[in-house]
């Protein structure tokens, strides 16, 4: 089996924060992403939520990150499309992208939760003969594009200004950056035709397969055999990994019944869709490497995302991170940006 090799290490945070005080939760998450910078993190990703205490406007939250970071990519993962008007969500990316001077990395995903509590409140009409799905993700890009609207002779009067209309701020490099949380052949396939780069975490659809890595590694085959030829995409690997090499005593006993209580989903696969999931990596760093040099999906990926759990402390979360970067992604081949740099130069 090849031995992983990471060249980009980022962390997904689930944005925590308390019904009774929003502002300390998400004010920590931006801390999160600038103590992730500081100790050499690639990128820092955001989940978007709703209806739960954690961010519901991945690009409002990120325009905060960008303007409180200076060096790491900010990703969304993932925006459900469902809940999207098309363009809004194109100018409001646009316009954070700009603020960040250009690190966004977007993160789509097909669908809408909680559709039938929120389906009535974002939708006027009956939303569901609406196309929630990949059409709606398209729609996005194509605004991304910044093709001119209406005939070439078309333009608008603003005060002091005459112009061509088209969604802006418009940076074409924007559509560039655009990511895929696929789970399935059929969204793989979908985002590779279409050259946009893959998110793959930690839970797939058992296709043919009751083996979680036997499903993802078919996933990652369909969608690098479905890219157009010449096309330039990434794909980034999540896991949930959990060390407590530096943790006390009360910190490994509850990251141990975390895992312990995720166990059990991971054993076969669930619901009517054959949901797979990927156990928690849990233990200490030298335990944690053993089971990412067996794992065979990391083989096939240059880019490692740290899954953060969900309603941890930021003082734990920090304590994660800090042993991910010094005692796990050296050994596997990753080294901080600005070493990296360092090194090149010297050669």
């Amino acid at each position: 089996m090849p031995t992983p090799t990471i060249t980009s290490l980022a962390l997904l945070t689930p944005g925590n924060f308390a019904d009774d005080d929003p502002y300390t939760g998400l004010e920590e998450t931006l801390q999160l992403f600038e103590y992730g910078e500081r100790l050499g993190f690639d990128g820092g990703w955001i989940r978007q939520r709703h209806l739960e205490h954690g961010v519901g406007s991945a690009a409002v939250f990120l325009a905060a990150a960008g303007q409180r970071t200076e060096r790491i990519e900010l990703g969304t993962a993932v925006i459900p499309i469902g809940y999207e008007n098309p363009f809004r969500l194109a100018e409001d990316l646009a316009l954070a992208d700009v603020l960040s001077r250009g690190r966004l990395q977007i993160g789509f995903s097909t669908g809408m939760p909680h559709a039938e509590l929120l389906g009535d409140l974002v939708h006027d009409g009956d939303w569901r003969g609406f196309d929630l799905s990949y059409g709606r993700i398209a729609r996005v890009l194509d605004h991304l594009r910044g093709n001119y609207l209406g005939g070439p002779d078309t333009v608008i009067h603003s005060p002091g200004n005459v112009q061509r209309p088209r969604l802006q701020p418009h940076n074409p490099a924007l559509v560039q950056r655009i990511w895929y949380g696929g789970g399935s052949l059929r969204s793989v396939r979908w985002a590779g035709e279409r050259g946009l780069s893959l998110l793959s975490g930690n839970i797939v659809t058992g296709e043919g397969t009751d083996d979680f890595a036997t499903a993802q590694l078919n996933l990652l085959a369909e969608y690098r055999r479905t890219l157009p030829a010449g096309t330039v995409s990434r794909v980034a690997l999540g896991r949930v990994i959990v060390p407590f090499d530096s943790a006390d005593a009360a910190g490994r006993a509850r990251y141990r019944a975390y895992a312990a209580s995720r166990h059990e989903r991971t054993l076969a696969p669930q619901g009517p869709k054959r949901t797979l999931f990927a156990p928690d990596l849990v233990g200490t760093a030298e335990q944690i490497l053993e089971q990412l040099a067996a794992d065979p999906v990391l083989a096939q990926v240059s880019e490692l995302r740290l899954e953060l759990p969900y309603e941890f402390h930021r003082e734990e979360y920090e304590q994660i991170l800090h042993d991910v970067r010094h005692l796990i992604a050296p050994e596997l081949g990753w080294r901080p940006a600005s070493l990296a740099a360092q090194e090149a130069a010297v050669r």
